[in-house]
């Protein structure tokens, strides 16, 4: 672990008399207890040092954050790999000398931060404490800081950014993850999260400046220094107003008599959602009141993941049953997420998947472009944006409509970059998205946004709804006419990484060295995609036109009879994720065979691919 300068003073009596025996846990040992003043977490490693516990002390200290799909983020508590009051500050030291060197005018632009709701009291950890120690390492090096007053939607941020012509920004959360977690997401000057190589760089940049710096713990800066300024208005009003260049029915949305019910998990999305349905002219959606407001303990429901379904749902269904509303909008902690139901004919709600509402999506902003678009505007500039791992649906609907559709690497990271490339090139780009119910909806956030995703999907519902129509019905109607595709995504946990490694080099040395599976059972494959190699056997040259991942595994499969499906770790957590997708013809409408093949063909995948019995994979609970 490198250094800037010589630790600060502390009895070197005490820490030889502690000595592990260790030289390199003694080294990070010394390091916590000369730098951390945060009590609770420097208490926490004097109590595993006391008690002799030398490898929970190895694994929280020798060990470093490293920068995710969603940047850095793990459990708050005490040591070098959980996030926590010194981690982030040495984090924003290393962000701090690696904007000095890329911007000359760092100083006169400045930097946003914005925060969730979550906290730990054990840690004396908060996201509001780690956003104004962010803070205070940058207002102590004179650099311009817009700190956000209260919590905001993770979209916020890299809106701010651009609209303040900011270098870069940070959102402190971990949006829907489990209680303990927090995280600090990093947006760079375009408004988008950082790829490669800045994530490289700047973990570079960290490890060379780990000592606090003189004022990195003044986290009383935000309130006292003349350079900080609260953005908090002027980004929530000029946010509302951008929201209503994607509003296209205001005076329906006036009349309607539908009712939307929406929750926010617990965490900051309810003011912002009642804010965008008024900016849209419709009456406030109706609030869970148990979830309403912030709650870092996530008290109502076992995992705090709008995606998880209706277990998770049951508070706010159960109340639109009582309201006799007829959707559900939820947002999750973080408000960049939104998970969608829908009271059927039936009596039963659907809960709409990520997939289901792209195609949705997708279908509702080329329409409304179509219609609202001038007369010498062309169709070949128009592009949308899926992940790689999410379904094929809107190539589909670019196939027959005209516009473009491209893929990126899983993560909304490279969806922004990429839509950030498209406009700076005059191209028009109406919506892109990520399975896991992440949405964007227009450009005026390069990231994944559930406010504006919760009051465009309100507005396609009450617009269906004057053509007798309900969302599931026009779903049907989607795929009917581009092709069903039918999707099923899901996980085994494997705490062991060499069993990870094993699984996927098989697949790339199946029948011989060097060679990957021709077939998978009974089912042919006709392309193979290596992202972690860069190979890609549909190409010319057999290379892949995504850049390579080396850090993590992903394959993808493409099998003669229109299933695709991609096998890959998670960059978060132990999990080996299988993703697929029956991608058929409109003229193939029989929707169970479909399905049927689908789920017969996952079998295959699992049980010659993964073989969960042969390397102790523990199946995903229900």
């Amino acid at each position: 672990m490198g250094e800037c300068g010589a630790p600060g003073d502390v009895n070197s009596n005490v820490l030889i008399a502690r000595s592990t025996g260790d030289a390199q846990l003694d080294k990070a040992v010394w390091q916590w207890l000369s730098w951390d003043k945060n009590q609770k977490t420097k208490e926490q490693i004097e109590s595993l040092l006391q008690n002799g516990k030398h490898k929970e002390l190895r694994d929280r200290l020798c060990c470093r954050l490293t920068f995710g799909t969603a940047g850095l983020r793990s459990a708050m508590g005490a040591g070098f790999c959980y996030i926590n009051d010194l981690t982030v500050i040495q984090s924003t030291q290393g962000i701090y000398k690696y904007l000095e060197r890329c911007f000359s005018d760092f100083k006169q632009r400045g930097f946003v931060v914005g925060y969730d709701t979550r906290g730990q009291v054990t840690s004396n950890c908060s996201s509001k404490k780690l956003a104004k120690l962010t803070a205070a390492v940058l207002l102590a090096k004179d650099v311009p800081v817009y700190f956000f007053s209260t919590y905001v939607p993770t979209p916020f941020v890299p809106y701010a950014v651009q609209q303040l012509k900011a270098v870069a920004g940070v959102m402190i959360t971990a949006s829907h993850n489990r209680k303990e977690d927090n995280g600090y997401k990093v947006y760079w000057e375009n408004g988008a999260q950082i790829t490669s190589p800045h994530d490289k760089e700047i973990i570079k940049c960290i490890e060379e400046c780990v000592e606090p710096w003189n004022g990195s713990w003044n986290e009383n800066l935000v309130d006292t220094s003349p350079i900080r300024q609260d953005p908090l208005k002027k980004i929530c009003d000029c946010y509302m107003e951008d929201l209503k260049k994607i509003c296209y029915h205001r005076e329906l949305n006036v009349q309607t008599n539908l009712k939307f019910v929406h929750t926010s998990f617990h965490g900051v999305g309810h003011d912002y959602v009642q804010l965008a349905f008024k900016a849209f002219g419709f009456q406030p959606p109706i609030p869970v009141p148990e979830q309403k407001d912030p709650d870092p303990d996530f008290s109502t429901v076992k995992c705090p993941n709008p995606e998880e379904g209706e277990s998770v749902l049951e508070l706010s269904l159960r109340l639109a049953e009582k309201e006799n509303a007829k959707v559900v909008v939820a947002t999750d902690p973080d408000a960049d997420r939104l998970a969608v139901a829908e009271h059927q004919e039936n009596g039963c709600w659907k809960v709409f998947t990520g997939n289901e509402l792209a195609a949705l999506f997708g279908w509702w902003m080329f329409s409304c472009w179509k219609e609202n678009c001038s007369e010498d505007a062309d169709v070949k500039n128009v592009y949308m944006l899926a992940t790689t791992v999410s379904s094929k649906i809107l190539r589909a609907i670019a196939l027959k409509e005209g516009f473009h559709f491209e893929e990126t690497l899983p993560g909304f990271k490279w969806i922004g970059s990429r839509v950030k490339d498209l406009l700076d090139n005059g191209k028009v780009v109406l919506f892109a998205f990520e399975e896991s119910i992440g949405f964007m909806c227009g450009t005026s956030v390069l990231d994944k946004d559930g406010v504006s995703a919760a009051v465009v999907i309100a507005e396609m519902a009450t617009y269906l709804e004057g053509k007798n129509l309900t969302l599931a019905q026009k779903l049907t109607e989607i795929y009917e006419m581009y092709g069903y595709h039918i999707s099923k995504t899901s996980y085994f946990l494997c705490y062991d990484p060499p069993t990870i490694k094993r699984i996927f080099e098989k697949l790339r040395n199946f029948d011989a060295p060097q060679s990957y599976p021709k077939c998978c059972g009974i089912y042919n494959i006709l392309h193979v995609r290596d992202i972690t190699t860069g190979y890609d056997s549909s190409q010319p040259n057999k290379k892949s036109v995504l850049p390579v991942s080396k850090s993590s595994q992903m394959i993808t499969f493409t099998f003669q009879n229109g299933c695709v499906a991609t096998l890959r770790t998670s960059g978060t957590e132990p999990k080996i994720k299988y993703y697929a997708e029956m991608c058929a013809l409109p003229e193939q409408s029989d929707r169970s065979m479909l399905e049927e093949e689908l789920q017969k063909l996952i079998e295959a995948l699992i049980e010659n691919f993964l073989e969960p019995d042969k390397n102790g994979l523990i199946w995903r609970s229900a």
